[in-house]
């Protein structure tokens, strides 16, 4: 089993900067990636950003020059930096951790973006 803990949402201006956290334990050994999905109230979870086993970086084409997501080696942390935040930016954001055989999700974290 692996728990994933968010934090560092809140309220932010359009144009500001927020960065989240995610802090993993237990069961580290087994996780090859590990991604944020965002979700509004009415809308699937949507895919936002993801680090592979490989260190490879991935994101969602509207957060591209945006965001920066970044882990430690031991995967125990995942990040995501956000720039420029957007009011369109504003959903909870949940940390994913994945292995071969479970997923694994944190408890969500708002992030909230004025005009």
């Amino acid at each position: 089993q692996v728990q994933l803990v968010e934090s560092g949402g809140g309220l932010v201006q359009a144009g500001g900067s927020l960065r989240l956290s995610c802090a993993a334990s237990g069961n580290i050994g087994s996780i090859n990636n590990m991604s944020w999905y965002r979700q509004t109230p009415g809308k699937q979870r949507e895919w936002v950003a993801n680090i592979g086993s490989n260190g490879a970086l991935m994101y969602q084409d509207s957060v591209k020059g945006r965001f920066t997501i970044s882990g430690t080696h031991s995967k125990n942390s995942v990040y995501l930096q956000m720039d420029s935040l957007k009011p369109e930016d504003t959903a909870v954001y949940y940390c994913y951790a994945g292995s071969w055989e479970n997923a694994y999700w944190g408890q969500g974290t708002q992030v909230t973006v004025s005009s």
